[in-house]
């Protein structure tokens, strides 16, 4: 004989019945099965329906209690919700069960599909919530991860020490402490970075010291006030910043990094404020060299020629708006405009003496004009603190008003 089994089903009838008399389950079903036989017709006779798979298993729970019997029955149907409701009224005309008398009736008839539809939506709901929990990458969160991802491959090795590319391009450089520290300064975009390895100090480190302005960034510990102390007795340091206390370098945020190198103080200052002598001399000449050069945007703007800063303007003006840059050679004659984007590779390829475009200044672009014979930058503003060579000048759309 077929089975339906439950979880096909469409509706459930729930019929309680009252016996007067103990009895047992087989007494319930061949009672539902023997007084309903042909009442319905040979169509919906439960046998045929039960064989053919249309009315499920036939569940009956009893109760007996002072000699009385009571209990429910459950039907599983797969009938539409007429034919169910003509078995479930069928139900009511038993009045015997087994030896006694016994009256059924239908508690209710429940469209199982509606149970399951409340259980698809609060399960939706919570899936739902979890997706919003865990939220959509962003483009640029994606366009930042891969250039993370590209950045920490570029470290290299500088005679032996792990550090950012190209560090003999810079005028400045940062030291650390390891390797991992290094990492996380080019996971930032700092690439003017390079590692001590250890509490010694390698000769590299002391050569790049007395050839460049180097600031050292250590760890908030015990250990970075010893390196400290190494640094100073064979290195020229110009500048000293911190971890925040009890953390180190290769665990701090993109945020924490920046905020240190901005607060960083001049080593002179910083080891007066440990309570400690300086004997050895000062080179102030760098340091007020490293000054002037950082604000870039006044330098030599009143020497500007009257011509050029006409010049200029009306190139810039035109430019606005326009995400573009155009490259003029020495007699100010435009050589050619190129998208921003593409602006790079332009400067290498022309041999051009002036930039004008419509974006930010920023270190990485006056290090690359500086590269390829640029001697005028012209630029909406200044993005950062920035430093030029002697024979650049950077100028903006205010310095041309």
């Amino acid at each position: 004989m077929g089975k339906l089994a439950q979880a096909t089903s469409k509706y459930t009838v729930y019929a309680k019945f009252d016996a007067d008399g103990t009895v047992e389950k087989p007494d319930v079903i061949g009672a539902v099965f023997g007084q309903t036989e042909g009442l319905l017709g040979p169509d919906l006779d439960l046998r045929e329906l039960q064989r053919t798979g249309r009315i499920g298993r036939i569940d009956v729970e009893l109760n007996t209690r002072s000699g009385k019997t009571s209990g429910v029955i459950t039907i599983p149907s797969s009938l539409d919700s007429s034919e169910t409701a003509l078995i479930a009224a069928c139900m009511e005309t038993i009045e015997r069960v087994g030896p006694c008398n016994a009256k059924i009736r239908v508690d209710k008839v429940e469209d199982v599909r509606i149970s399951k539809r409340k259980y698809v939506i609060e399960r939706a709901k919570e899936l739902l919530s979890k997706i919003f929990e865990e939220g959509q990458p962003e483009s640029q969160e994606m366009s930042e991860q891969i250039k993370e991802a590209v950045r920490t491959n570029e470290i290299v090795k500088y005679k032996g020490l792990p550090a950012g590319p190209s560090l003999d391009t810079y005028d400045a450089v940062v030291v650390v402490e390891g390797r991992a520290d290094v990492v996380n300064l080019l996971r930032c975009g700092i690439k003017n970075v390079i590692a001590m390895e250890g509490t010694s100090v390698s000769q590299p480190i002391i050569d790049l010291s007395k050839q460049k302005i180097t600031t050292v960034f250590l760890d908030g510990d015990r250990g970075g006030d010893l390196i400290l102390k190494e640094l100073s007795a064979t290195c020229d340091l110009d500048f000293v910043t911190r971890a925040p206390r009890g953390k180190e370098v290769e665990d701090l945020t993109k945020k924490e990094i920046f905020k240190a190198l901005r607060e960083k103080m001049p080593y002179d200052q910083a080891k007066s404020e440990n309570g400690k002598s300086v004997n050895r001399p000062v080179r102030t000449e760098r340091k007020k060299e490293y000054e002037k050069r950082e604000p870039a945007k006044k330098k030599r703007q009143f020497s500007i020629d009257p011509e050029k800063t006409k010049k200029f303007k009306g190139v810039l003006e035109d430019l606005i708006g326009t995400r573009a840059a155009c490259l003029l050679n020495q007699e100010m004659d435009i050589l050619g405009k190129v998208p921003v984007k593409e602006m790079g590779s332009a400067i290498r390829q022309v041999n051009a003496k002036v930039l004008i475009f419509d974006g930010d200044v920023d270190q990485k672009l006056i290090d690359h004009c500086s590269r390829n014979g640029i001697e005028w930058i012209v630029a909406m503003k200044i993005s950062g603190r920035i430093h030029t060579k002697d024979n650049m000048t950077v100028v903006t759309l205010p310095n041309l008003k």
